[in-house]
């Protein structure tokens, strides 16, 4: 009876054994999915491409330029769930002064993808205050602007989790104003 008895503890104790050896896995699977795939990141946002059209400018008496961009935005989101954006403002700025902004529509970037899409921006020089700054960039040739945007909206992971993120954008460019080509599109 008495050795019945140990075989009896000692099966009870693999079974123990077993389940808390099954606890423990699931709790290291678990954290590690929570770690990895439900860490949610703030979506890049970023200038791809910018295209010059209608590029007018003078260097004589008070210096102006106007020209219109098109600029190719890319959303590229890094999570395991969609990112759905709130319309914004892309906007451009000469030194500090914005010279032109364009409309960014509401959209949806698609777990680990890159959305791409077109947005016009009509710049003019109105506001510029420097005009001697203005005038000496404008006579050498090549333009300096800015590209800023803030892109608003929540990344949902399995329909369960959501969290709000902003995604920002900040490019420097140069437009060389003979080619209309622009050049040191970088973005941070």
């Amino acid at each position: 009876m008495l050795e019945s008895q140990k075989l009896k503890n000692m099966q009870n104790m693999k079974c123990y054994a077993y389940i808390i050896a099954g606890v423990v896995l699931q709790t290291i699977i678990i954290l590690v999915f929570a770690l990895t795939v439900m860490r949610i990141k703030t979506p890049s946002v970023r200038l791809t491409s910018v295209t010059v059209q209608n590029l007018k400018y003078n260097t004589t008496g008070s210096p102006t330029f106007s020209m219109n961009l098109i600029a190719e935005i890319a959303v590229k989101n890094k999570n395991f769930g969609h990112f759905r954006f709130d319309d914004s403002t892309t906007n451009v700025t000469y030194g500090d002064v914005i010279v032109g902004d364009g409309d960014i529509i509401k959209g949806r970037a698609n777990a680990r993808k890159t959305k791409r899409f077109n947005v016009t921006i009509d710049i003019s020089s109105n506001g510029v205050t420097d005009s001697a700054k203005l005038s000496n960039e404008l006579k050498s040739g090549n333009l300096t602007l800015t590209g800023l945007a803030s892109l608003r909206g929540k990344v949902t992971l399995m329909k369960v989790m959501k969290k709000r993120k902003t995604a920002k954008m900040n490019c420097k460019m140069t437009v060389q104003l003979e080619t209309t080509a622009v050049h040191n599109l970088d973005c941070e």
